[in-house]
C-alpha cells in the first residue's frame, strides 16, 4: 500500500460556501448525530457501573471528545467534501487506506442503522405495553421518514433535523427538570461503589455516548460558509450534549439511587415523577424522537458517501449522481436501503442481539477515526490549533484501538476487500496498457 504526500485540498472536493444549511440546521445535525440514543440506555448502565462516579465518567469523556470533534471540525471547514474521513485519508495516505475507510463507514458503520430503529422500537413497545413480537414491525415504521426525509434532499431534511432536535432537547430538559425536585443526596454515598475500575467501565459505556462528529465531514459542502458555521455548530453542540448528559447523569442517580440501572428503560422511572400519569406517554416520545433524528443525519452521510465512493470509482460509477452540493444522492440512498434492509432480516430472522450489531458498529468507527486523525496530521497547517488537537487525539484513538480488541475482525475483514479491490484495479490497467502496446 502506497502513499502520496499531502496536497492542499482532498481530490474531487466540492466548492465550499454553495450549500443551503445555516448556523442553527447545522447544530440540530451535529446534536443529534451525538446526542443520539445514548440518552435511552447510558445514564442508567453507566450509573450501574461507577455508581455516583459515573458523573465523573461523562464528564472525562465530554474533555476528551474536544479535540476529536475540534479536529472533525477543521476538516470539514477547510475540506467540504462529500467523502468526509476517506477523502481526507485519500490525499494524505493515498487511495488504498481511503477506500479502507469509505467501507469501514459505508458498510461498517452501516450495521448501526438497524440498531437505532430496533432500540427505539423496543423502548415504545415496552412501554405501551404491546406484544414484544412487534418490535420490528414498529422498527420498520421507524425506519421509513428518514429515508423518505433525505430522498427529499438536503433542504428538507435539514429543516426536518432542526425540528427533531428541538423536541428532542425540549424533553431531556423536562425529564430533568420533572425529575430534580425527587433528587435525594443520600443516593451519592458512597461516591465510589466500584472502584476507579467501574469508572473505567463506564468511560467505555461514554464513548459511544460522544460519537457522531464525523458525520458532519460528509456533508459539509451543504453548509453555506463551512469555515465560518462548522467550527461554531460543533462547539455549540459539544456544550449542549455535554450539559445534557451531565444532567441527566445527575438526576438518574440523585433520583433512582442504587435501582438506576436494575431496568431496561430509566428515562421511564424518572418521568414517572410527574403527575397525571404522563410518564410512559412521554418516554414513548423520546425514543420515537431520538432514532428518528439519528437516522435521519446518519442516512444523509452514508447516501453523500456512497455517491462520493461511486465518484471516486470505489463503488459503481453510476452512484455518484448526486454528489455534487446541493445534489440529491437518491442511487445512493437506494443502495443504503438495501444495505439496512439486508442488516435489519439478518437481525431478526437469525434473533441476534443488539450488542453484536453495535460492535461492529462501534470497532469501525474507531478504524475511522484513527485514520482519520493521522490524516489530520499530515492535512492541517502545522502547529495550528487544529493540527495539534489531532495530534492528541491519534493518542486518544490508539488506545481506543486496543479497547476495541477482537471486535475490529470486520473492520480487517473490510480492509481486506478494499486492498483486493486495489490489486484487482491495478492489474485491470496494467492488462489494458499491455494490450494497447502491442497494437
Amino acid at each position: 500500500m502506497t502513499t502520496t504526500p499531502a496536497t492542499d485540498a482532498p481530490a474531487n472536493s466540492v466548492p465550499s460556501g454553495a450549500g443551503s444549511l445555516g448556523l442553527l440546521q447545522g447544530t440540530a445535525l451535529y446534536i443529534a448525530a451525538v446526542l443520539g440514543t445514548g440518552i435511552l440506555v447510558l445514564p442508567g448502565l453507566a450509573a450501574a457501573a461507577a455508581g455516583p462516579a459515573s458523573l465523573l465518567a461523562v464528564l472525562i469523556v465530554f474533555v476528551l471528545s474536544i479535540p476529536l470533534a475540534g479536529t472533525f471540525a477543521a476538516l470539514a471547514a477547510r475540506y467540504p467534501d462529500p467523502g468526509g474521513v476517506a477523502s481526507y485519508v485519500r490525499t494524505a495516505l493515498g487511495q488504498t487506506w481511503a477506500r479502507m475507510t469509505g467501507y469501514w463507514f459505508f458498510f461498517g458503520v452501516g450495521f448501526g442503522a438497524p440498531v437505532v430503529a430496533m432500540l427505539g422500537a423496543e423502548y415504545v413497545v415496552a412501554i405501551i405495553g404491546a406484544d414484544p413480537g412487534t418490535v420490528p414491525a414498529v422498527a420498520l415504521l421507524i425506519l421509513v421518514p428518514p429515508f423518505v426525509s433525505n430522498y427529499l434532499g438536503v433542504r428538507v431534511s435539514g429543516a426536518v433535523q432542526l425540528v427533531l432536535t428541538g423536541a428532542l432537547l425540549v424533553i431531556v430538559i423536562g425529564v430533568v427538570t420533572v425529575a430534580f425536585p425527587a433528587a435525594d443526596p443520600a443516593n451519592f454515598h458512597p461516591f465510589l461503589p466500584n472502584g476507579w475500575t467501574g469508572v473505567g467501565a463506564a468511560v467505555s459505556l461514554f464513548v459511544w455516548a460522544f460519537a457522531g462528529w464525523e458525520v458532519g465531514t460528509h456533508i459539509a459542502g451543504e453548509f453555506r460558509n463551512p469555515r465560518r458555521v462548522i467550527p461554531a455548530a460543533t462547539a455549540i453542540a459539544l456544550v449542549v450534549v455535554g450539559a445534557a448528559y451531565l444532567a441527566l447523569q445527575y438526576v438518574t442517580v440523585a433520583v433512582l439511587g442504587g435501582a438506576a440501572g436494575s431496568g431496561a428503560v430509566p428515562l421511564l422511572a424518572l418521568v414517572a415523577q410527574s403527575p397525571g400519569g404522563v410518564g410512559p406517554v412521554s418516554v414513548a416520545v423520546i425514543a420515537a424522537i431520538v432514532a428518528l433524528g439519528v437516522l435521519n443525519v446518519y442516512l444523509g452521510a452514508f447516501a453523500k458517501l456512497g455517491a462520493s465512493l461511486g465518484r471516486d470509482g470505489d463503488l459503481p460509477r453510476w452512484l455518484a449522481r448526486g454528489v455534487e452540493t446541493g445534489g440529491v444522492p437518491r442511487r445512493s440512498l437506494t443502495l443504503v436501503a438495501v444495505l439496512t434492509g439486508g442488516y435489519f432480516t439478518i437481525m431478526v430472522t437469525q434473533h441476534l442481539p443488539l450488542s453484536a450489531f453495535i460492535l461492529i458498529h462501534t470497532s469501525s468507527m474507531v478504524a475511522i477515526y484513527a485514520l482519520g486523525m493521522i490524516a489530520a496530521v499530515r492535512l492541517l497547517d502545522r502547529y495550528s490549533l487544529g493540527w495539534w488537537l489531532a495530534v492528541v487525539s491519534v493518542f486518544l484513538t490508539g488506545a481506543l484501538l486496543v479497547l476495541a480488541g477482537p471486535n475490529l475482525l470486520v473492520p480487517a475483514a473490510l480492509a481486506l476487500v478494499a486492498v483486493v479491490i486495489g490489486q484487482v484495479k491495478r492489474h485491470g490497467r496494467r492488462s489494458a496498457r499491455s494490450r494497447l502496446a502491442t497494437r
